[in-house]
């Protein structure tokens, strides 16, 4: 049980396998709950009782194979969402060499490169220092960004191709957590709007075998770390 007053900035640790939104109903129905019923008359003259709807939502989405820090705001606290949106973000990501994915995750459909491997830790270091610092970076297909209207990802599913829009952001750190043939292990410290499944593809087309994220977590956002979230099971 979540345990909170009705107007407050809650952190979460997302599971995997569920949706931010998921997340958000979840918290939604236990807080309304907590609210208790209210009497609502109707145009009958009769009154009801009905359980008070409690507003509540979250301040930036993961993809649902990924899990760590979700900003849930509930009641007034809403109105705060748009102060969470542009905060920096740290992450911490497996990429599997070796294999592409249509969506760039373990969600997409995966084959293989054939472009064989790569053979020095030197070289993926090598590597990841390019992307430290400014880097232009391609929206992915499957992104909910909207293009002419429509959200990226259902153009995607209709089996549409769209040019992309291209975006700076920042990379202010990249740390090589692991490697060991085919997987590599990073962490990641983002301006907001980065995507890391794009990061994650980009590094492997940058060691030439192609790569995709197996992992991806969230830790931090600002100052709020995921060491202090609750956890919660959908």
């Amino acid at each position: 049980m979540i345990t909170s007053d009705l107007d407050e900035i809650m952190l979460v640790d997302k599971p995997a396998g569920v949706s931010s939104f998921a997340v958000v109903a979840r918290i939604r129905r236990e807080l309304s709950d907590q609210a208790g019923l209210v009497e609502i008359k109707g145009k009958d003259g009769a009154v009801r009782q009905k359980r008070k709807r409690v507003k509540v939502g979250h301040a930036g989405t993961l993809d649902p194979f990924a899990t760590g820090l979700l900003i849930i705001l509930a009641g007034k606290a809403t109105k705060r969402a748009g102060d969470f949106l542009k905060l920096d973000k740290e992450y911490e990501a497996t990429i599997e060499l070796g294999k592409v994915s249509t969506t760039g995750d373990v969600e997409g459909e995966i084959s293989e490169t054939g472009s064989g491997k790569v053979s020095t830790l030197a070289e993926v270091e090598e590597v990841l220092q390019r992307f430290q610092g400014k880097i232009r970076q391609r929206v992915p297909n499957y992104s909910a960004v909207k293009i002419n209207g429509q959200r990226a990802y259902k153009i995607a599913r209709e089996g549409k191709l769209v040019e992309m829009p291209v975006r700076e952001v920042q990379i202010y750190e990249l740390e090589l957590l692991h490697y060991e043939w085919p997987f590599l292990r990073i962490r990641c410290r983002v301006s907001s709007g980065t995507y890391i499944r794009a990061l994650g593809e980009d590094i492997g087309t940058a060691l030439g075998v192609g790569g995709y994220l197996t992992a991806l977590r969230r830790t931090k956002i600002d100052h709020y770390d995921v060491k202090e979230a609750r956890k919660i099971e959908i």
